[in-house]
């Protein structure tokens, strides 16, 4: 009865202080832009932010979030909140996976019909709707909030699954360095290049990386391709982490939001890099368009380094950054908590956590987008070859504090997650609540950063 008391406390606690975070967020004022991606122009005037007071607000929450978790130290409690809670049985699986991957099927060749045939206005275009609204931002937020359905649904996975496949041996020592590679080069192309306003040029690049895929599962098998290479299979699974659905060989696993994220999933040093980078990566896409970096690309344009080089140097030294930082902490946790803990098993254990800041940027970065361009993805879906441009909802001045709340939500859970794997890793309380100071500190520095960007105005890109 007495530990029943204490669950109780514990998670009043945790409610009390989010919903005080949150109410301190809607009482600012000031406004401000959230960045929706290229897409965005067309809903941001009704997003309005608080400016002030909102980064030391959002700091603070997460420093006060880990400050209340060292109280838990109960570690039959703290594991029985992150992991499964049932099971849940479902029929036909097989079945249900095989109409997913046709559906995905169906999906692309719309995508690509509508990319060569249709209306030459982004707004209108089936392709560019569907690509950017409907499934970078909505099915991807799905993959955090619900569960990742991205395995079944596929259409490059589908089709490889269906030709012949030599299923050569991956070379494990590359390990997820290629995805990591991967995923910055689709980020450069996404913030350099007019996918988001020529649609010839999305089906095409479209097309391009579905035959590059599509080979590389059929010389390694679509298991270990999409698996460990394949960048977006690797994001979508990442993000899935954080869902409270997971799909298991005993049916869907239901637990609580972030409960996935104390797993020992990483196998290695490379693992815990993808993750870093998938953190930047949502980081520099609303970064690049910030007054700051007009600026300072400016300055360094006119300092003769040649325009077509800053976004990628940037993108590199930015994942550099981010990933020193990272293992920066990872080692002054061994001096925080003495422990015979090797530095990589630190960096590999406390890694899966920042994927719930990545999940809460990205819903930041793309629900007042995704709602606003509701009404161009039914009529992309529904007709995909229109013509007629359709409205967009307004959203209410409100709203961007919803943003806002998905950036601190994101962080609180990323805290409780590494104060739960602290739990596993460290054999003694006070060493487990030690080990985590660096790693707080590093969430609070990408809390203040998250909420910056998204509290600035947006503008568009310079030199591009």
């Amino acid at each position: 009865m007495d530990r029943h008391r204490g669950v109780v406390r514990w998670t009043v606690r945790a409610c009390a202080l989010v919903a005080w975070a949150l109410a301190a967020l809607g009482t600012a004022v000031g406004p401000a832009l959230a960045h929706g991606g290229s897409l965005g122009r067309a809903a941001r005037d009704s997003l309005s932010v608080p400016a002030w007071l909102i980064v030391a607000t959002g700091g603070a929450a997460v420093g006060a979030s880990f400050l209340l978790a060292s109280f838990g130290t109960d570690r039959a409690f703290v594991a029985g909140l992150h992991g499964p809670r049932r099971y849940l049985r479902l029929p036909g699986r097989r079945w249900l996976s095989r109409l997913a991957g046709g559906l995905g099927v169906v999906v692309l060749a719309v995508v690509v019909v509508a990319g060569f045939l249709g209306s030459t206005d982004p707004l209108s275009n089936g392709a560019i709707v569907i690509v950017w609204v409907g499934w970078w931002a909505g099915f991807t937020m799905s993959t955090y909030l619900v569960g990742n359905a991205w395995p079944a649904l596929n259409p490059f996975r589908a089709v490889a699954r269906a030709l012949p496949s030599p299923d050569r041996r991956y070379r494990w020592r590359w390990g997820a360095w290629p995805a990591a590679a991967g995923l910055l080069a689709l980020v450069w192309l996404e913030v350099v290049g007019p996918l988001a306003e020529e649609p010839r040029t999305l089906a095409v690049t479209v097309l391009a990386y579905g035959v590059v895929t599509v080979a590389g599962a059929l010389v390694y098998g679509p298991d270990q391709w999409f698996g460990t290479v394949d960048p977006v299979s690797r994001v979508l699974r990442m993000y899935g982490r954080v869902a409270p659905l997971e799909s298991t060989g005993d049916g869907l696993a239901l637990r609580f939001p972030g409960g996935g994220l104390t797993a020992d999933v990483l196998d290695g040093r490379d693992d815990a890099a993808f993750v870093v980078t998938l953190l930047w990566a949502t980081t520099y896409d609303g970064l690049v368009t910030t007054p700051l970096w007009r600026k300072v690309a400016r300055v360094v344009v006119n300092g003769g380094v040649p325009p077509v080089a800053v976004y990628p140097a940037a993108l590199v030294a930015g994942a550099g950054v981010f990933w020193g930082l990272y293992l920066l902490a990872a080692r002054l946790a061994r001096r925080t908590a003495p422990t015979y803990v090797d530095v990589a098993t630190l960096v590999r254990r406390f890694a899966p956590p920042l994927l719930a800041v990545a999940a809460g940027y990205h819903l930041a970065h793309f629900l007042g987008y995704f709602v606003a361009l509701l009404p161009p993805l039914a009529l992309a879906v529904t007709t995909p070859l229109a013509t007629v441009e359709p409205a967009v909802v307004v959203l209410p001045g409100w709203f961007g504090t919803v943003a806002v709340a998905g950036v601190l939500v994101g962080h609180v859970l990323a805290v409780l997650a590494a104060h739960a794997t602290a739990f596993e890793v460290f054999p003694g309380r006070m060493q487990a609540i030690r080990s985590q100071y660096p790693f707080v500190a590093v969430m609070v520095l990408y809390t203040v950063v998250s909420l910056w960007i998204v509290t600035r105005p947006e503008v568009a890109p310079p030199y591009l």
